[in-house]
């Protein structure tokens, strides 16, 4: 697949409200995305990811470094850059609260130079697609929060861009309207689109997302394909439940020892993840500590949420991830 958006040593740095110091939000950030793919940009308060996602639009500069978008420079060749991506931004800044849903999707059309009557049958499938025929001539600033984010998400569509990038598409939203929206999102990536999702919603990324790039203080800290994160950690994940609770001691032993993923609320059951086979006799002698009978002892799934957690964690040791093929920084 040929690249459709590559980051080039990107930098950006922002001076401190009310004084001098700088802060550095990205630094150096470098990373790919071709046509088709279907990509997580992640990282936790802080990392840059917001930054990125703001110069990859064109709502930002950077201070070093280039942004190319279908091989034109976001910031020299900034029209001919955005007409291969629209975006959905968080809080749905690409809507006007005064138009109705129909206004909103012709008045947009009209931006990217559509007469309304061209675009007349795909804003009815539109429409159709997400729900908001009940909808059609309600002014956006009574709709609720999901029908907003749908009519955000509609309005990227409309354009027919080669890329769509989605910030926090399912932030605020009630379990419902979440799981309609990733259904929505899911029949983006099948029209073959290439797709990037912001998102703190760790089971999109799990169940939309081909790959993810995760930033951490503004450096790409892991770039690699979710289904070999998942592999990583599915074989070294381990459910043990016991007759006993554990002891206070015990607790404080495993978290010293051990990327302890949880711990049941009663200390009789907890899920662990051994580096390395022989990682189960140190397990076997803490709980030998205090004579604690096991129960079970079962290889368990885990989620990307505690994958993610443990990679900006810095839980995952280097060799681990040179051995996987991951991408460090």
């Amino acid at each position: 697949m040929s690249t459709l958006i590559e980051l080039e040593a990107i930098s950006k740095i922002y001076k401190k409200r009310g004084g001098k110091e700088k802060v550095a939000a990205v630094t150096d950030l470098s990373f790919e995305i071709a046509r088709g793919e279907i990509v997580g940009l992640l990282g936790p308060n802080g990392a840059g990811k917001t930054t990125t996602i703001k110069m990859i639009c064109g709502l930002i500069r950077p201070d070093e470094g280039h942004v190319f978008v279908n091989s034109f420079d976001i910031v020299r060749e900034r029209q001919k850059a955005l007409r291969s991506i629209s975006a959905v931004l968080e809080g749905n800044r690409n809507l006007y609260w005064r138009m109705t849903v129909q206004e909103n999707l012709e008045y947009f059309a009209g931006n990217r130079g559509h007469s309304a009557r061209s675009v007349r049958s795909e804003i009815n499938r539109l429409i159709e697609q997400f729900r908001l025929e009940s909808k059609r001539h309600e002014l956006v600033n009574n709709l609720s929060r999901g029908m907003q984010q749908k009519l955000a998400i509609a309005v990227a569509m409309l354009a027919g861009t080669e890329a769509v990038l989605l910030d926090e598409p399912t932030l605020g939203l009630d379990v419902e309207t979440g799981y309609e929206v990733r259904e929505l999102l899911r029949a983006i990536a099948q029209e073959g689109r290439t797709v990037i999702i912001s998102t703190h919603d760790m089971p999109v990324v799990q169940d939309l997302c081909e790959r993810t790039v995760i930033i951490s203080s503004g450096r790409v800290l892991v770039d690699d394909r979710v289904s070999s994160l998942m592999k990583l950690f599915e074989t070294k994940a381990y459910s043990v439940s016991l007759a006993k609770p554990l002891s206070q001691m015990q607790v404080t032993r495993l978290k010293a020892t051990f990327a302890v993923l949880s711990f049941a609320d009663d200390y009789k059951s907890f899920t662990v993840t051994l580096e390395h086979d022989e990682a189960i006799y140190t397990l076997m002698d803490i709980l030998r500590l205090e004579r604690t009978p096991v129960e079970a002892l079962d290889r368990t799934s885990i989620h990307f949420e505690q994958v993610f957690r443990q990679l900006v964690n810095g839980q995952v040791k280097n060799h681990q991830m040179r051995e996987s093929n991951h991408v460090l920084a």
